[in-house]
């Protein structure tokens, strides 16, 4: 607890908490995993930013630690998600669109140059080649003299969302779940303040999930993991305090507060009660929040503030550890620093002007808040019995039942389905879009934008590396990386950090680890 008296407007002192126990910070932590949650700190302000090369993003990194952000977090570009180098054919016209590039450790310098690692918290969105890319950046830490053991951060490497969502995956699922597995060991013994999983139900929810899917979803994919590390041989207790989650904030209010409740109350009673876990930093919940960008118009766009501020405030009603606005042009285009400033200037607003962050979990006893988060919760529950019925008693052989089958994308696409036709017929009103569309197009914005003139200027700087290393350290790596791959027990992160060290192209450890795994075809859904 902090000495600072905490009044409203009025003068009117406020308690930490109000209500009956379970109180915050008790079990089940539904209503949060602190006990005065951000009166004593608030939640981290973690702006997500990444276009062009790694010296443009560099450049809005300092800008918006310059502008109060609290958090660094990556956006990769297509080719880097995908796991290919700037030069490759099917990287062509994609390179520094939709976040930044990155084929070599040089990249990775060069993104977070001038920036302290051992002091600021860096979040990266990358799945399929995640281990790679922390691999990266641990290089760059260890030669920049900043010990891997003092890296703080978070590497999404979720990959059993991407086949149910964003498909942005490179192997099959099983070896994939692997090299997931493997971070999880290799941070759980060297990097003991590193987050190896950031379990996303963001990008179902993106897909066109309901707010229950999401929940559920996220959840099982959360259980999946647990199993499988379980499995690898390590103790729960040893690696799940590391586990975090990532949730969207969309725009039904009081829906999206007890989805971040139930999900709380879950996934404490889940871990304590099927998993044995007795750490009580095994039972807390943590998870970052970022505005729901499928809500974003194109049509007025500036109402897209309005939108983005009520939802971040959802997500701090719900608890959040650190939370993303996203910008209001960012249905048009990549963000302008100008529109990411006032982004996080909205966050700001909600921390320190109303009054949201002086009582936790403010919504708590709520007639309506409380028994949204027991029917989510009792959706949730029905989905996990389907899943454990599918994996015969296993949630993780259940969620690879239920990709193989096609099950999470005919459930998705469903719903998305029922909230299109709900939106044409006009029984859902989106303000600018189908309803109050008076003046939608009465300005052009000021848009970001990546030209061509960004893609060959990576492909130099990508040749230039290539140039100047040594080739066999490089061809000795490699051939490591695939002699490692192909025995099942051994974690493949030594020889990843060895690769890259030596200046491995991303593209060219894929590529190695595609002709031990093989690569994977969605089935169709019909």
């Amino acid at each position: 607890m902090t000495g600072k008296t905490f009044r409203t407007l009025s003068g009117i002192p406020v308690e930490a908490v109000y209500g009956d126990g379970p109180l915050p910070g008790e079990f089940p932590y539904t209503r949060g995993v602190h006990p005065d949650m951000y009166r004593s700190r608030l939640w981290t302000m973690r702006m997500f930013a990444g276009f062009g090369t790694a010296e443009d993003t560099n450049t809005r990194f300092r800008e918006l630690l310059r502008s109060g952000g609290t958090g660094l977090s990556t956006a990769f570009d297509m080719p880097t998600l995908m796991g290919r180098d700037s030069d490759h054919e099917w990287a062509l016209g994609e390179v520094g669109r939709a976040g930044v590039a990155v084929d070599t450790v040089e990249d990775m310098a060069d993104l977070f140059d001038g920036i302290d690692l051992g002091a600021v918290s860096t979040s990266m969105t990358i799945n399929g080649p995640a281990p790679i890319l922390l691999a990266m950046y641990v290089v760059v830490a260890e030669e920049s003299g900043v010990e891997r053991s003092r890296l703080a951060g978070t590497l999404q490497n979720d990959i059993l969302k991407e086949y149910q969502a964003q498909k942005e995956y490179l192997f099959p699922p099983r070896p994939s779940v692997r090299l997931v597995t493997d971070a999880i060991r290799f941070t759980t013994a060297e990097m003991p303040r590193w987050n190896p999983v950031s379990v996303s139900g963001y990008h179902i929810r993106e897909a066109g999930s309901t707010a229950a899917q999401e929940l559920a979803f996220t959840l099982a994919n959360g259980f999946a993991y647990v199993e499988a590390a379980c499995a690898a041989g390590l103790s729960v207790d040893s690696f799940a305090p590391r586990l975090s989650f990532f949730f969207n904030s969309h725009v039904d209010f009081f829906e999206e507060v007890g989805k971040f409740r139930a999900a709380r109350r879950i996934w404490a009673q889940w871990m304590r009660d099927r998993y044995g876990a007795t750490d009580e930093r095994s039972l807390k919940l943590r998870f970052h929040t970022q505005t729901a960008g499928v809500s974003l118009t194109a049509q007025q766009p500036e109402v897209n503030i309005a939108r983005v501020a009520l939802q971040a405030l959802a997500g701090v009603m719900g608890g959040t550890q650190s939370l993303h606005t996203d910008s209001h042009d960012e249905a048009l285009a990549l963000p302008t620093a100008e529109a990411a400033r006032i982004a996080l200037r909205s966050q700001q607003v909600i921390a320190h002007e109303t009054g949201v962050a002086s009582v936790a979990d403010p919504l708590g006893g709520s007639h309506y808040v409380e028994w949204m988060t027991d029917e989510l919760e009792r959706r949730a529950e029905e989905v996990f019995a389907h899943l454990d019925e599918l994996g015969g008693g296993s949630l993780l052989e259940g969620v690879y039942a239920a990709i193989e089958s096609g099950w999470f994308v005919g459930e998705i696409a469903d719903a998305s389905y029922r909230y299109e036709r709900e939106v044409n017929a006009g029984d859902r009103i989106v303000v600018g879009v189908n309803a109050f569309t008076e003046g939608s197009d009465s300005r052009q914005a000021e848009l970001l934008r990546i030209g061509q003139e960004t893609e060959d200027l990576q492909c130099q700087r990508l040749d230039a590396v290539r140039r100047s290393r040594d080739d066999r350290a490089v061809a000795a790596s490699l051939s490591r990386v695939a002699s490692d791959a192909a025995e099942p027990t051994t974690n493949l992160l030594p020889a990843l950090l060895e690769a890259v060290s030596v200046r491995a192209t991303l593209g060219e450890v894929v590529e190695v680890l595609e002709g031990v795994f093989g690569t994977y075809v969605e089935r169709t859904v019909v």
